[in-house]
This record gives structure tokens, sequence and C-alpha cells, in this order.
């Protein structure tokens, strides 16, 4: 189904972009008078007041720069813990007292400027005044970067970048995650005491609540760890998660949870049903046929396949293979749909967007009719599957699938429903695949899809627009301008007890795979691709919810 209908019917990054950057620097200069260390007076221009935050600004997630120096970055790390565990957390605001700076400066991106006496106001009457409602700071782990600060070699201060999120705490209730935002922090050494000199809190993004189907409930990251994934699991009646995580282009993790059956865990190598994302692998099939120049992209279909329905249809002639891929070929999502079960043209091909998975079936039987006896499978099997080693995945049931292996469908209520084995190849759905195998074939994506550039090029580029925010290449959904250059290649896949998606960064070369044998396994969806993809994922899921 559609973006499993628009994901209903249907780790964190330090990315700075430019913009914030410019905002921490103006910030920052408009702050900073004179500094005084250790007695001796340096003026900004001494030392380069850009060369502060002078970072060099990164797609991927940071590497620690002081990572050569794990002293530096052990000694912030504890000096940001007496600020904001002992202090913000603990409200312990005498060790507070002695690790601000006394010149220090305080600066929000939406309650303004403070100084040192407004900063222990503000903790005094907001922070710490209702212990039956206490606010939480929690540090993204992974997220920061320490930068050292040097004159004349000799080491005077650090600047501390990273993600930070925040919690309502309340008795005997679970804690609330309210909002997240990034920081800045300039730290000086006094007296041999690290202090906490200036400070940029910007980027504040409060909660966005897409109701029941996509709230799990769990305010503090899990899947880092793994820590009570099967809990969660129960708890919304999810009988397994299958997670693949791509970074630097490679498949970096495979993890699963739950069980395939009551009483029999998933495995790595356990065997889901995956719906619509079987239609990028019938895409990507079909370019690597036109890229060999076996089919034609842009010639009629119709010179191969006809539909009885569609006969005597004037559109019948205008309808492409591009069309069919990037969902404006005029078709319903599926003829069954419609009160006379007929296949029609709604509209004119190519004209405007409608999701069609039978489109899909369509371009199967054309392909099917120009290269017959030959189903699918074979092209399939050439192209995709045997170069990637997916051994494990297949078009339809057969004798390959080992029933043994199956993660059986569930419903809403986690009663596991009947096999269906379908005989019948269907190039919208139905595909059946492990973690693993699926994993592959979205790295071999990010590493260009064995297609020249300028077809892969139309591939990824957007051709066809959904909405605002949201298009679609040939194959896959295009979300441009996702947490800065970075762009977004998803699609996702829902049928009765079966919810997947895949989601693709390929600027950074990361990407991400879910599946799940559940109804309800939706409702995971949102912690794992923020968790895994931080604001990026949270944008991906924004413009499919919002």
């Amino acid at each position: 189904m559609h973006a499993y209908l628009a994901w209903l019917g249907s780790a964190f990054t330090l990315s700075c972009g430019a913009a914030l950057y410019t905002l921490a620097l103006t910030v920052l200069r408009a702050a900073l008078p004179p500094i005084r260390v250790s007695g001796a007076g340096l003026r900004p221009a001494a030392w380069g007041l850009a060369g502060l935050i002078s970072i060099p600004l990164l797609a991927q997630p940071l590497q620690n720069p002081a990572k050569g120096d794990p002293v530096l970055f052990e000694a912030l790390k504890r000096a940001d813990s007496q600020v904001f565990d002992e202090g913000f957390n603990h409200c312990n605001l005498a060790l507070l007292e002695k690790v601000v700076h006394r010149d220090m400066q305080f600066l929000h991106d939406e309650n303004g400027p403070l100084d040192r006496e407004g900063f222990f106001k503000a903790f005094q009457e907001s922070i710490c005044s209702d212990p039956a409602r206490k606010p939480i700071r929690k540090l993204v782990e992974g997220s920061v970067a320490v930068y050292p600060l040097r004159n004349n070699g000799g080491l005077y201060g650090a600047v501390q970048m990273g993600n930070h999120e925040f919690f309502i705490v309340e008795p005997g209730k679970e804690p609330r995650y309210t909002s997240s935002g990034r920081f800045v922090h300039t730290w000086l050494i006094e007296g041999g005491q690290w202090k906490l000199y200036r400070v940029v809190s910007y980027d504040h993004q409060e909660v966005v609540k897409y109701g029941p189907k996509f709230d799990e409930g769990a305010a503090f990251p899990m899947f880092d760890k793994g820590a009570d994934i099967d809990a969660l699991l129960k708890k919304h009646k999810v009988a397994s998660v299958g997670i693949g995580y791509i970074k630097d282009g490679q498949v970096q993790e495979i993890r699963t949870f739950g069980e395939r059956t009551a009483g029999q865990a998933i495995a790595q190598d356990s065997l889901y049903k995956v719906a619509s994302l079987t239609k990028p692998v019938t895409a990507l099939t079909v370019l690597k046929l036109g890229a060999q120049g076996k089919w034609d992209l842009d010639e009629p279909v119709a010179k191969y396949f006809v539909d009885p329905d569609i006969k005597g249809s004037p559109y019948l002639m205008k309808l492409t293979t591009r069309h069919i891929l990037n969902h404006r070929s005029g078709f319903p999502n599926w003829r069954y749909l419609n009160k006379e079960k007929r296949l029609t043209f709604e509209f004119e091909p190519g004209t405007k967007w409608q999701y069609s998975g039978q489109g899909f079936e369509y371009l199967r039987k054309a392909l099917e009719a120009k290269f017959k006896p030959s189903t699918l499978d074979p092209p399939a099997t050439d192209l995709v599957f045997t170069p990637l080693h997916m051994g494990d995945t297949h078009y339809r049931w057969e004798a390959g699938v080992q029933e043994g292996r199956y993660a059986l469908e569930h419903d809403e209520a986690g009663i596991a429903l009947p096999i269906e084995r379908n005989q019948t190849v269907n190039a919208a759905a139905n595909l059946i695949t492990t973690v693993g195998d699926y994993s592959h074939f979205l790295a071999h994506i990010l590493e260009g899809a064995g297609l020249p550039r300028a077809l892969y090029d139309e591939f990824v580029r957007p051709s066809s627009g959904e909405k605002p925010g949201i298009a679609w290449g040939l194959g896959m959904q295009v979300l441009p301008g996702v947490d800065g250059e970075e762009f977004v290649l998803t699609h996702t896949g829902g049928d009765p007890g079966t919810k997947a998606i895949a989601i693709l960064l390929p600027k950074s070369s990361r990407g991400l795979l879910i599946l799940s044998n559940s109804e309800n396994g939706m409702v995971l969806w949102r912690k794992i691709i923020e968790e895994y993809l931080g604001r990026a994922g949270a944008e991906v899921v924004r413009r499919n919810l919002q």
C-alpha cells in the first residue's frame, strides 16, 4: 500500500547547518567581551573569534576531534555532568556556583540572554521550584564534539557542541519527553578548574504527537542498548521487529527482537513478507534492464501488453514505464477497489500523481509478454538477487522459502494470521526477504545501484509530486532538503499483519530498515527512526504524518 497509505494505511546526528552555525557565531560575537585568563587580558581578535567555533560543517555524525585526547574529552564530560546532572537535574546549586564562570553569559533562542545572576535566578524560579514537576535534561549520547582552545600552545579552554533532550518528571509517572535542542558551550580553565563561560542554547523543538498509532510511550532512548525492548513489544502487542542499519554505505547492524510466532524467537535469518517494499526491487530490476538496452522507459507499455478493460482508451498509447515508476500512470491503487472492479484510467498518464500498485502489476505483464515465457523472477534473480547474494529473497512462495523461518503476520490483538502462500509473482507486493537481504539491497542503492550515473540520477531525482516536501523518483519516495543539503529516499509497506519501512540518506551514506510481522508494528517506527537517524529521521516522520 502507498507509503502505508501515508503511514496510516500504508545514533543521533549533530548536523549543524550553515544557518544555525551562523546564528551561533553571531550571538557569540555579540556576547564575547575581552576574556581574562590567568590574569592575562585577551581580546577576541587576538585569537580569532571565528576560530572559537570555526568547525567543519558535516552532514554525517561528527567524530570527536578530541578523540586523540581522551583526557580533555572526559574532563569536559565531567564538567558538563556537574552543570546539568548535578545542577539542572538535581538542583545542586552549591556545586553549580563553583562551576559557572563569574562572567558567564547564557544565550537562549526563545528566552533571550541571561547573565550569571539571571541564570541562577532562572534555576531557582523555574528549574528547581516544583519538585512535583521537575524538568530533566539528558545529553544525547554520541552527539558531543569537543574542540580545544589554545594560546601559544597552551590549553586555556574548549568548545563543546552537542544535542540534548528535555523531560518532565512527576511522582509516580513515566518521564515525559517534551523537547530537544542543540548547544554550544565555551569552557575556560581558571585556577586549574573548568568554568562554564558561554552557553548558546538553540534550535529547540517541541515534541509533536501523531496519535496512538505512532506513540510508543517510551521517554528515553531504548534501541541504543536494547534495554526492555521485549517489554515494549509485549505492551503494544507487536510480535517482532527487525532492524537493519547502514552506515558509510555498508550494513553495520542487523538486530531482531520478539517472536516470529508464539514461543519461537525471531532470528536474523527469519523471513518477513514486506508488502510494498517489493516495488523498489521491481523498479531497480526494470532500470537495470533499461541500462542493458533491453527495455525502453519511454516507449508505450501497450506495445507489449493491453489490459482488456482499457483496450479502447485514448490514453492507452501514452502510458510509459516512467509514468508507472513515479506513480503518474493514471491507474487507481488497485482495480478491485473500484465499484465495478474494472481497470480504468482516472486521468491522462503523466499529468498528475496517484499511487498505484496496479500500475506495477501492469508493467509486470508487459515485461513478461516481451520476455515470454519468462516471469519477473529470472531478471530479478540475475540482476539483483544473485549479484547481491540475496538468497533468501523471493517474489513468491516457492521451494526456497522455509516455513519454519517465516515470521507469521499478527493482528492488532497479537493473534497469528493464517499464512498466505502466494504462488504468483506480484511486482507490487508480497516479496519475502530477510532483514539482512533487504539491507544489502538498500546499501546497493546507496552505492549507485549498479546503474549508469545519468540513469541513477533519474532514479533519485524528484519527477512527480505527492504533496509539499514529498516527491517521487523512479520507484521510491524522495524528500528533498532534509536536515540541510541531505535528501531522503524512502518507501513503506503495509498489508494486514505486516508493516515495513526503508529509509536512505544518500549524501551521508546512511540507511535504516524496519520490518515487523504485526499490525501494530508502526507504533515503533518513530522511536526507531529518530533514535537511529536523529533530526533527519524526525523530519521524515514529520513530513509523512503532520
